[in-house]
């Protein structure tokens, strides 16, 4: 099969055109849900998710700590489903993201929650799904049919939600506006990626690797880490570049692939300093940013559009290793749509 035939290939290429569909059909949905949120007044969130979602969560975690100022933690769904000792929700708004909207333990999190009268809301790409009907209020990320077991353009239409529901929050227009740049932006970055293709050859042999992101894109090197997982069977480990000067950074040895995401803003000073140590070790740096300093570091460089805010880059950031973990996965004869040993619905309990 030719790699344009495979559902992984189109689905990265449909993302424009999906969060451009969310864009125009949600917006109003979410402005409803955020005037819900102010409404209930409580300033701390309770994520439910696995898998590329619960790298959503980790998102959801900065960004909606950051620009609205909440409380966000990650949930420990065994303790609703297996233990049945769920925590005290009360004053809680509990979000449960899946894309197919079907794992029971997720499912489990969100239904208790609003057994205990917490507000509850779905992020899902299925419509009438037991996770949709379990909450009070759902977003439909609008995605379309995802067939391959590798998640693309629904972990990004998952980002655009949370960024969606966060501009909503706070009532902030501008935010919208920048949102409502991501179609064209992703598209040109698609677009300028297509070299990928040759360069990822250099990385055919490649079995380890280390993955590095902090504030916003800590989401970004845990999403990497497991797109090189399960599509090329690398041992990607993904870090804070804070918790990775403690202690494992005595792994790195000369020519070791490291991968890091950046981008102007809060961050960039502090990975600058990181990644010049990594450059000093000798790693092979390939590096995702839109700051000129940074990419200049880097064996593969990986551009990003410039002038946009921090929090926006990791919608676009995560594209290109979408990517290039499917040009590696290519390169070494893998079946794209269906890795080994895993399958697109995963249902935990």
């Amino acid at each position: 099969m030719k790699l344009e035939d495979t559902f992984l290939y189109q689905e990265i290429h449909q993302q424009p055109e999906a969060i451009a569909n969310l864009l125009n059909t949600e917006a109003s949905a979410i402005e409803k849900i955020g005037a819900a949120i102010r409404a209930y007044g409580s300033k701390n969130i309770l994520i439910a998710a696995r898998g590329t979602s619960d790298n959503a969560g980790r998102y959801a975690q900065y960004l909606l700590g950051a620009s609205n100022q909440f409380l966000v933690s990650l949930a420990t769904p065994s303790l609703f489903s297996i233990y049945q000792k769920p925590p005290v929700l009360k004053n809680v708004i509990v979000i449960g993201i899946s894309q197919s909207g079907k794992s029971p333990d997720i499912v489990s999190v969100v239904q208790e929650a609003r057994n205990q009268g917490a507000l509850t809301i779905a992020i899902t790409n299925q419509p009438g799904s037991d996770l949709e009907r379990a909450a009070e209020y759902s977003i439909n990320l609008h995605a379309g049919l995802e067939r391959s077991v590798a998640a693309t353009k629904t972990y990004t239409t998952e980002l655009t939600a949370i960024a969606m529901l966060s501009a909503a929050i706070a009532q902030n227009q501008a935010a919208m506006v920048e949102l409502n740049q991501l179609p064209g932006l992703i598209q040109n970055l698609i677009n300028d990626a297509s070299s990928l293709a040759i360069s990822t050859q250099r990385y055919r042999y490649m079995q380890h690797c280390l993955v590095i992101g902090r504030g916003f894109h800590y989401a970004s090197a845990y999403e990497c880490s497991l797109k090189l997982k399960e599509l090329t069977y690398t041992k990607a480990e993904p870090y804070s570049s804070a918790d990775f000067l403690h202690g494992p950074f005595a792994l790195l040895e000369p020519g070791y692939p490291v991968i890091v995401f950046s981008a102007t803003g809060a961050m960039l000073t502090e990975m600058r300093d990181f990644t010049l140590k990594v450059q000093q070790r000798g790693a092979e740096l390939i590096i995702i940013s839109n700051d000129d300093q940074m990419l200049g570091m880097a064996e593969l460089a990986i551009g990003l559009p410039k002038d946009l805010p921090e929090w926006i880059t990791p919608i676009l950031a995560i594209i290109p290793m979408q990517l290039f973990a499917m040009y590696l996965a290519h390169a070494r004869k893998i079946d794209i749509d269906a890795p080994r040993g895993i399958k697109k619905v995963t249902e935990t309990y």
